[in-house]
């Protein structure tokens, strides 16, 4: 049976960025029609009412209907580190993560930590995240088997390593091809998951690695591919140091056929004009990850220059070294750091970013990050008054955005009235 949910509904009918805010559309009184896990109408709700009298009905009355948040990359083995102090970020990776990701070769943690990770980000309205997992299959098994328990879309890989890193965190050229492999035929394109190949960074790959995952995406033209870039000045140093060869830190990626369409490249700080000039002539995604890059100290992103240059740019927790799970959050600390580069976005453009923004990123802009009929019905729902300080904001406002900017600046899992998986309430 149809199902036809009531509310302030939020929709994109363009980019905020090129176009202006003017291209996100709110229905005050609009309503969403669900069959199917699909969107199969949307209008007003008199019309919608009318249209299908038999739907059950849930009415949201002034709450904000919205697609749900997507984080297009995390680092779902990291959240028990989560707000860990002091380190930067090659000393956060030797004191923190790699401790913690040795724990994943145990398929009860791994699945433990995996519930945990869902739940959380559930309950901050993110319907759709990309993440890394470690060497372990059993931690890609894990985090695809309780995707599809949801009902989730989600995206993944097998995070591969063969140096720089301890031991029981190194798998070689061949493992990391042959598991990934395996992996892809296991997993990508079942149900609503897909495989994404995934080097950690060049640092922690020898070239022959970062070859033969090349080769396998060659292989796998329909996966995505992660990894970092630019994210430290130390790090690039290091990048650099140990690929001397190279012209810049892009280009340990692009030597080893890890350079395309369907790259995802997180952080991206310092680029290089090079650097930029490639990414935009291949099409790739870079991912802004806020809390992360000001809790790690790495820098502060340049949103303007890279949209401006058409790049398609996501907005991520990066968790655990981001400091939160929540995409409100993370739109906040987004709106700071344009700020401190003399750039104020627009909530619109904020909002935009957390949802169209990262599927475009994810090249799942036709299936996710929006509601138009033929989507998938990924929703949350979010009190525009959860605490006494942004009602107390809102009440004061005179247009639909300031009524949604104190929730982006204050808001949290409070904000969260229901989401909705498929067309299921989760």
């Amino acid at each position: 049976m149809a199902e036809l949910i009531l509310g302030q509904v939020l929709s994109y009918h363009g980019d905020p960025f090129v176009e202006g805010p003017e291209v996100v559309r709110l229905e005050r009184n609009g309503g969403i029609v669900m069959l199917g896990g699909q969107i199969v109408a949307t209008g007003t709700g008199d019309a919608m009412r009318k249209a299908y009298p038999a739907a059950t009905v849930t009415d949201y009355g002034n709450h904000l209907i919205s697609p749900g948040f997507i984080d297009p990359h995390v680092h779902y083995p990291q959240t028990a580190i989560i707000a860990s102090w002091g380190k930067r970020l090659i000393d956060w990776l030797n004191t923190y993560t790699f401790p913690e990701e040795m724990r994943f070769a145990d398929p009860e943690y791994a699945a433990e930590i995996a519930a945990r990770y869902f739940d959380l980000t559930l309950a901050n309205g993110t319907t759709t995240v990309c993440s890394y997992a470690t060497i372990h299959p059993e931690s890609v098994d894990a985090f695809f088997t309780q995707a599809q328990k949801r009902g989730l879309r989600a995206f993944a890989g097998k995070t591969c390593m063969d140096r720089n890193a301890p031991p029981g965190l190194q798998d070689t050229a061949k493992t990391a091809y042959d598991d990934s492999k395996r992996l892809l035929e296991k997993w990508h394109g079942v149900d609503r998951l897909s495989y994404v190949i995934t080097p950690r960074f060049s640092p922690t790959s020898t070239p022959e690695q970062l070859s033969a995952l090349g080769a396998l995406w060659a292989e796998n033209q329909s996966c995505l591919m992660q990894t970092h870039l630019s994210e430290q000045t130390d790090e690039i140093a290091w990048a650099k140091a140990l690929f001397p060869n190279a012209r810049d830190y892009l280009d340990t990626y692009e030597a080893h056929g890890l350079l395309g369409m369907g790259g995802l490249y997180g952080h991206a700080i310092h680029l290089e004009p090079r650097e930029v000039d490639r990414l935009v002539e291949v099409g790739a995604s870079l991912v802004h990850c806020p809390t992360s890059n000001s809790f790690i100290g790495s820098g502060l992103f340049d949103m303007q220059t890279m949209v401006a240059r058409g790049l398609r740019v996501g907005l991520a927790t990066d968790t655990g070294g981001g400091s939160s799970f929540s995409m409100l959050r993370t739109m906040a600390a987004a709106y700071e750091v344009a700020q401190l580069r003399g750039v104020s976005l627009h909530p619109a453009q904020l909002w935009w970013l957390a949802t169209q923004g990262s599927a475009r990123a994810l090249r799942s802009e036709h299936k996710i990050g929006n509601i138009a009929n033929g989507m998938e019905a990924d929703l949350v729902v979010v009190d525009l008054a959860s605490t006494l300080a942004i009602e107390q904001a809102t009440r004061r406002a005179d247009s639909i955005w300031q009524s949604v900017f104190p929730t982006i600046m204050m808001g949290d899992d409070r904000a969260i009235k229901a989401v909705y998986i498929g067309g299921n309430l989760a």
